[in-house]
């Protein structure tokens, strides 16, 4: 466990260095093409052991929407920028500073939002003994996860 730690630390250190460059185009970007709010998106996530932790991203949403916390592919709070940005992943490139606080690490399951993991029971509780990663299994398999809510809405919504 003590290298998964350090190897975490240590890339993310570097991996914040390397792209730092992308990281200041795409927060450019954001403050032109979606002005009027954050560069940043943060929400309280639940880590290791159940703790909360503020989770950071690139803003890919309008302000102030007042949606759920899932979002669905094609909406309209999703910015075009935002679209692109989740596409590539890069919304998720600040979550580096997650890995390297300790928060987060690279592979391990998604951090869920207070309330849904409140409702974990049983065995499906022991997840919350894992530290949260930016990928991991769901991650791969669901990476079109928005996409498939979408299908999944519009498939309930026509048959009623």
């Amino acid at each position: 466990m003590f290298l998964k730690w350090l190897f975490d630390r240590v890339v993310s250190f570097f991996g914040l260095i390397v792209l730092s460059p992308v990281m200041l185009v795409v927060a450019l970007l954001i403050k032109i093409k979606m002005p009027g709010g954050p560069v940043l998106f943060k929400q309280k996530r639940v880590g290791k052991d159940g703790r909360l932790f503020t989770m950071v991203k690139f803003r890919s949403m309008t302000v102030g929407h007042g949606g759920s916390s899932v979002s669905v592919a094609g909406e309209s709070r999703i910015t075009p920028l935002g679209a692109k940005l989740r596409r590539y992943k890069l919304d998720e490139l600040p979550e580096l500073w997650n890995v390297l606080r300790g928060d987060m690490s690279f592979v391990g399951p998604r951090p869920d939002v207070p309330g849904y993991a409140d409702q974990l029971q049983g065995d499906d509780r022991e997840v919350l003994q894992l530290r949260p990663g930016i990928t991991g299994p769901a991650s791969l398999k669901y990476r079109d996860e928005e996409e498939q809510i979408a299908l999944f809405v519009n498939k309930h919504l026509n048959n009623e």
